[in-house]
């Protein structure tokens, strides 16, 4: 694993073999961070990074200089591999160990930002968008950003904006359509 851009462009991350994850490929995580370079200003972008994993996302978002990144992941060894990683770069980012559902539906903050890896072959993957929505987790103007499979279909949820496919890795976009908005 590689952080692809920043203050630590470049610096690769060895991740345990032990650890239960499917980290993004870089191809597909270079896509989605080029899309969001022209959608969003990372040092004024509070994140909320779901099914965080390894943190490999939340570690890009830091180094490109977001502050305010809250990552979630239920594995315990995930969320002390990325305590530590964040610890030695020298990143704020605040690992929970807690189930994404669970965390969602206590959750009454709001974010910028709100990026979802679930496992691909988790059958409540609209879930995720539908607590979003709900609870009214994004500021105006924030996004939601679910990762899945390319056999998930989720362009018929509220506030789809588009779908990117990156070979076997698909990201739909949403966008609150509070006061009647998306872009």
């Amino acid at each position: 694993m590689r952080i692809i851009s920043g203050t630590h462009q470049g610096r690769v991350i060895k991740v345990p073999k032990d650890l239960p994850v499917r980290p993004t490929t870089d191809f597909a995580k270079e896509g989605l961070f080029n899309i969001l370079n022209n959608k969003i200003d990372y040092s004024e972008t509070k994140v909320l990074d779901l099914f965080s994993g390894t943190g490999h996302i939340s570690l890009e978002f830091a180094s490109r200089g977001s502050k305010q990144i809250l990552s979630i992941d239920k594995n315990f060894k995930c969320v002390g591999f990325l305590k530590a990683t964040s610890k030695e770069l020298k990143f704020d980012i605040d690992a929970i160990k807690s189930d994404v559902f669970d965390f969602l539906k206590k959750c009454n903050q709001k974010f910028d930002m709100i990026f979802a890896d679930p496992p691909y072959d988790l059958e409540n993957i609209p879930t995720i968008q539908q607590l979003v929505f709900e609870k009214q987790l994004l500021n105006t103007d924030g996004w939601l950003i679910i990762e899945h499979g390319p056999r998930t279909n989720l362009e018929t949820l509220e506030g789809f904006v588009q779908k990117r496919s990156y070979g076997n890795v698909n990201f739909s976009f949403f966008q609150s359509t509070q006061e009647g908005k998306t872009t």
